[in-house]
């Protein structure tokens, strides 16, 4: 039987004693001994004589524990000692094979080497199965005492139940059913405004003050456009209207060198702004 088939649990510590005034011992395959010229007992007890090499494979006839175990599982079957005794004879077979074998030569070679890392693992499979008996045993002795534990049930105390107060309910299920939609439902994603980080202002008013000034003086410089504010926002908008008006022919500009002054010319006539409508400005520096 492969471990995953044992319940149970940590074996008992060393110096305890079991139910009954017992030593604890491994777990055993319920009512399953052997009977063999150089043993007699468990067979559990064999795999721990094995294990710690105090008994040689090699004297054991397997095929008597084959027919023994055989016997044992007609009279009380059970499918997971059956698949355990598998694994654990086929272990034990492998064992016995590779030390029948001879060996030639002072040095092993890679056959050798592969051979005695069998020999490794055969071991501690042995080991593996005999920590999970002890295991599956210590897990059923918890298991018996834990089904013996019965919680205690009992009320508040009337003292203590007298200090609690009394809920009234004040609300109707269409009032939970109206607080339970509006904690469910997604509000509405407002967007990011940027209202507070720029001020807004009109291209189409500052295109007007522009074109005033320059019918009065005739010929400006930006700086003498702009010298009436110190808002970073007006001069871009100041600066928007003088391209229009210079697309609109109503201004001329000129700028000798990289850098310098811009000089801005009035060409227009009185009425050549009549075509530019402010809408259509704002519309198109949105």
């Amino acid at each position: 039987m492969s471990p995953e088939h044992q319940g149970g649990g940590w074996p008992a510590p060393a110096g305890k004693e079991a139910v009954g005034g017992e030593a604890s011992a491994p777990a055993r395959v319920p009512g399953f001994n052997v009977a063999l010229p150089q043993f007699e007992g468990p067979f559990d007890l064999l795999l721990t004589l094995i294990a710690r090499k105090r008994l040689d494979v090699t004297e054991l006839a397997l095929a008597e524990v084959t027919d023994e175990f055989i016997a044992h599982m007609r009279s009380d079957w059970d499918l997971g000692h059956a698949s355990e005794f598998l694994v654990v004879a086929s272990t034990l077979l492998a064992l016995k094979a590779y030390r029948l074998l001879p060996h030639e030569g002072d040095e092993p070679d890679s056959e050798d080497l592969e051979l005695l890392e069998a020999r490794d693992l055969l071991f501690a499979r042995l080991l593996q199965y005999r920590a999970y008996k002890e295991a599956a045993a210590a897990f059923r002795v918890q298991a018996e005492q834990v089904a013996r534990c019965h919680p205690r049930v009992v009320g508040l105390p009337p003292q203590l139940a007298a200090l609690l107060p009394r809920l009234v309910g004040s609300l109707s299920p269409q009032d939970l059913a109206r607080l339970a939609a509006a904690a469910f439902s997604r509000p509405a994603d407002p967007g990011v405004q940027t209202v507070h980080l720029h001020e807004r202002v009109p291209v189409g008013e500052q295109m007007n003050l522009i074109a005033l000034r320059l019918r009065v003086h005739g010929r400006l410089t930006f700086t003498e456009l702009t010298q009436d504010t110190d808002r970073t926002a007006v001069v871009v908008a100041r600066f928007l209207a003088l391209l229009i008006l210079h697309r609109e022919g109503s201004v001329d500009l000129a700028q000798h060198e990289a850098m310098e002054e811009i000089t801005v010319t009035w060409t227009g006539e009185s009425g050549s702004l009549a075509g530019i409508m402010a809408t259509d400005v704002e519309e198109e520096f949105a």
